[in-house]
């Protein structure tokens, strides 16, 4: 008897090694979750929302570099995807959604939830693809993962109510190619670039993700350019430790002054596998090298002197025998030297006890006059109390500003976030999706207030599956990246004030561990009892809301921006 759509398309996810998915269940899903349920080793997992459904899927595709898998069922069901599906396509990172529909005969007749999902999803998907016939599977759906692996991207499949519980016409097991090519620049090129970067005085790095996998070869071309390395947040994992001594840091607005030196001293700029998106951040008047698997990439964000397509490190093995040892190592000293001083100047203000020093006083005054806890001061905390192997994510908005800032990815830690995106609510359900991927490893979500609340149903996930995430809230009361644009530019702050439930007792409710943290002599025991504690926690941490995060190169405009905005606060009515 031959297997039905469903059940090949669930076998054909466990050949690939897919052991999650996950979805809300619905009329168009039964036979694909009654696959699932009788098949070992392949596990659905309910969300109370689709979207935390698809963040979930892309975190663990992120995590393990293999085929994240979720589903949602016809019309509203399937549009609930939409969003998590765009943060994984935006991260370049395989993702198979499968999609309900309704009954073939009823398509096109604006059928009750009928949505057209080939149209809805065009812009998201690499690949989409609607299945009219059981003869049409397994082929789609080896095209469909073929599509989302290739090209790091989304696939999906939409499935009629009337299909999936319909027998193969080509009842065969999936045959899936899925071998990546490394290739290189040619000889020409790449001789082109040493000539450029051994005539260099001042070469600066810019490291992105595209060259984790090649940390070797990143740190000995350092090495020969005394060159200190400037990181983008995807490049913390993997280049982050004092075992890098040429790192320096963040740019843009999350990051500190001693890499923005770095990049607007140097002379060359050689960026490995980074597609850093910030114009205004690149340095002026300056010769650029890029590296980039993705021909595509190449002289996007800056003119380039020589672009080089390939594989990040097979392209450095190739280029390091032409580079030349550098003699002289001012340039990457000052940067590191500026570095240390803006590391000890953040450390000051991350000590809980800041605010009673004489200075911190001072400061306290004009920033937290009632006396909230410093948002620093807790992902300081974070840092020192996790695990060497935890997996952290961090939502959209000011909470990735203090994870960039604060927390290092020494050891074996990772770090994922909606850093392409930037969708608010995404660093619960990647925990979720990230804990169910390593279920032995500390799971840490740095999750903004308004990104908590926003999501808040899938708690219950957590607490269904009894996840032992920790879910680090910092309550601002604010959408405070919001607040921060909006005062910069000199407006007073409006729109972004939360009214907050006690999330702790929100969580306690639900059955899961809440700890409420209002006393910053409280923070640093609070934290390590959230972290020692079984199970799930929600640790609900307020805030100073009147925290600023200061950009890299703070400019006149802002500095009197937030002067004016803060004018407009105060006086009756808002107004100057």
């Amino acid at each position: 008897m031959a297997r039905t759509v469903a059940q090949g398309i669930v076998d054909t996810l466990k050949e690939l090694g897919v052991q999650h998915v996950f979805g809300v269940v619905g009329d168009a899903l039964n036979p694909l979750t009654d696959a699932i349920r009788t098949t070992k080793g392949v596990d659905w997992v309910g969300c109370r929302h689709e979207e935390a459904a698809a963040f979930a899927a892309g975190a663990q595709s992120q995590l393990s570099g293999t085929l994240g898998v979720c589903a949602g069922t016809v019309g509203p069901g399937s549009v609930h995807l939409l969003n998590g599906l765009y943060d994984a396509a935006k991260s370049r990172t395989p993702v198979l959604a499968i999609c309900g529909q309704v009954p073939l005969s009823e398509i096109g007749s604006d059928y009750f939830q009928e949505v057209d999902n080939d149209l809805l999803f065009r812009d998201v998907a690499v690949y989409r693809a609607t299945v009219t016939s059981p003869d049409q599977m397994p082929r789609m759906l080896e095209s469909a993962v073929r599509a989302a692996v290739s090209q790091g991207g989304v696939a999906v499949l939409t499935v009629p109510a009337d299909l999936g519980d319909q027998e193969l016409g080509d009842d065969r097991p999936g045959r899936l190619a899925l071998d990546q090519p490394v290739t290189r620049p040619d000889d020409t090129a790449l001789a082109e670039a040493a000539e450029l970067l051994n005539s260099a005085s001042r070469v600066t790095l810019l490291v992105g993700r595209g060259a984790r996998g090649a940390r070797t070869e990143v740190l000995r071309t350092a090495e020969l350019l005394a060159a200190p390395m400037v990181l983008t947040l995807k490049a913390k994992e993997g280049f982050e430790g004092e075992d890098n001594p040429f790192q320096v840091g963040q740019t843009g607005l999350i990051g500190n002054p001693a890499a923005a030196h770095a990049l607007d001293r140097g002379d060359v700029l050689l960026m490995l596998g980074t597609d850093f998106p910030y114009r205004d951040w690149y340095p002026k008047d300056c010769k650029v090298v890029q590296v980039d698997k993705r021909e595509e990439h190449l002289g996007r964000r800056i003119p380039l002197d020589t672009g080089l397509t390939g594989d990040v490190g097979a392209t450095l093995r190739a280029l390091l025998p032409l580079l030349e040892q550098a003699v002289d190592r001012s340039h990457l000293e000052d940067a590191r030297e500026r570095f240390a001083h803006w590391q000890e100047g953040q450390q000051r203000l991350a000590d809980p006890a800041h605010d009673r020093r004489r200075f911190g006083r001072i400061r306290a005054a004009l920033d937290n006059r009632e006396h909230g806890i410093r948002p620093e001061a807790l992902a300081a905390a974070v840092d020192s109390c996790a695990a060497e192997d935890a997996v952290f994510t961090s939502d959209t908005g000011m909470a990735t500003v203090w994870a960039s800032r604060f927390l290092t990815m020494r050891g074996d830690r990772r770090l994922i976030g909606s850093y392409n995106l930037g969708s608010m609510a995404n660093a619960m359900p990647q925990a979720l999706g990230a804990q169910l991927w390593a279920p032995e490893r500390q799971v840490v979500a740095l999750c903004g207030d308004g990104g908590m609340s926003m999501l808040l149903g899938d708690l219950m996930t957590i607490r269904t599956y009894r996840l032992p995430v920790k879910l680090v809230v910092f309550d601002n009361r604010r959408l405070g990246m919001v607040k921060l644009e909006q005062e910069q530019v000199g407006l007073p702050e409006f729109g972004t004030e939360l009214d907050n439930p006690d999330f702790a007792a929100v969580a306690t409710a639900l059955g899961i561990t809440g700890i409420r943290v209002t006393d910053p002599a409280d923070l640093h025991d609070s934290v390590r009892r959230a972290f020692a504690t079984p199970g799930p926690v929600l640790l609900d941490v307020l805030t100073n809301p009147e925290e600023v995060a200061v950009p890299a190169k703070p400019t006149a405009g802002q500095g009197w921006g937030f002067a004016v905005a803060k004018v407009k606060e105060i006086l009756p009515g808002g107004e100057g």
